[in-house]
């Protein structure tokens, strides 16, 4: 039997009454306990970085991953950020904190990552480190048969689920909404000029923050839902995206990454995803209900899934989470508006 943790609900749920999804979705779980989530990712940026700098960045982690307790999944991204630099991104995932710790502290990465010459020279090193208990955390997929994110940790399985096709449906599936508003001490949202060239800055991440990579994926789809995809569907996500960029106080989006997929050898795969960190879960539920840029989104996929049903060839799926305070985020000479570094407390870290 799948392992979930359920409330007894304290908070009503969004789900109206009655309701019947429109559309078939699924959802991760394991079918072993998992009491907390671990998804770090790790960036290297530079205004021009060059593919021998970055491989070699990949392959650094790689070596640091093989090891006993390295992650259980990990995959390579790229993406250009809001400042115009490029950043090359490992994103990985363990589903036990203790193994997690002791990777971190035993495999080189503190030594490698805090090393004399990261602060200087053209790039920037960062790493992001979310770990929260599994009560907060839920995942949905369009289809059961692509894995991806944790859906590529051992041991779990795609369940189909109906919490889904009606706004506030990610918090319904979130279980610790059953007894926690997940209210955020950060609105509304103040960013702060902090300059970290040079530095290596620690970041504590705002109570409740919630953190979501939304993910699609377009290999072997047919010629017509290929089409529909790349001039229809991709415009308007990217239109949405631009949106939340270029309004962050009014849409609490306090960091977004529109992430390529990579191949080994850095060519792109036709796979991309957008991690968005947003001050709390009522801002994104409240541009996800009321904004056209999404609700664009969201009608042309419901439309596109009720015309294909289960011969639909493009996989659209997320993982969101939200996090407790004490997760916190480290920036070693990046520009001051690299992911969480305007936000919450920042320490300088003093080197041995």
């Amino acid at each position: 039997m799948p392992f979930h943790i359920e409330y007894e609900r304290t908070i009503p749920a969004r789900r109206p009454q009655g309701h019947q999804p429109a559309a078939p979705r699924f959802s991760l779980r394991w079918t072993r306990p998992v009491p907390a989530l671990v998804s770090v990712y790790f960036g290297i940026q530079a205004k021009s970085l060059a593919w021998p700098a970055e491989n070699g960045f990949y392959d650094t982690l790689r070596q640091m991953f093989a090891g006993e307790d390295g992650p259980q999944a990990h995959e390579t991204m790229r993406c250009e950020d809001e400042a115009g630099y490029t950043n090359g991104i490992m994103v990985a995932y363990w589903t036990d904190p203790t193994r997690y710790a002791r990777w971190a502290d035993q495999a080189g990465f503190r030594a490698w990552f805090e090393q004399e010459g990261h602060l200087n020279g053209d790039a920037g090193y960062w790493c992001e480190a979310i770990v929260v208990p599994y009560d907060r955390h839920e995942t949905i997929y369009s289809a059961p048969n692509y894995r991806i994110g944790f859906g590529r940790t051992p041991d779990t399985e795609v369940v189909p689920i109906t919490n889904n096709g009606f706004f506030g449906a990610a918090r319904d599936r979130l279980p610790v909404s059953a007894i926690d508003a997940l209210d955020a001490p950060i609105e509304p949202l103040a960013g702060r000029q902090r300059e970290s060239a040079g530095a290596h800055l620690m970041v504590q991440v705002p109570h409740n923050v919630t953190i979501l990579r939304s993910g699609q994926y377009w290999e072997g789809a047919g010629q017509e839902q290929l089409q529909d995809y790349m001039q229809s569907l991709q415009p308007k996500l990217l239109r949405g995206m631009r949106y939340l960029s270029d309004n962050k106080e009014a849409t609490g989006c306090m960091s977004l990454r529109i992430m390529t997929n990579l191949n080994d050898d850095g060519s792109p795969r036709a796979e991309t995803s957008v991690l968005g960190a947003f001050s709390s879960m009522h801002k994104l539920e409240q541009w996800a209900a009321s904004h056209e840029t999404h609700l664009d989104i969201y009608r042309h996929a419901i439309a596109m899934n009720r015309l294909h049903k289960e011969k639909r060839e493009v996989v659209t799926w997320h993982e969101l989470f939200v996090l407790l305070m004490g997760n916190c985020f480290e920036y070693v000479n990046c520009h001051p508006a690299t992911g969480m570094l305007p936000y919450g407390q920042a320490w300088r870290c003093s080197r041995p």
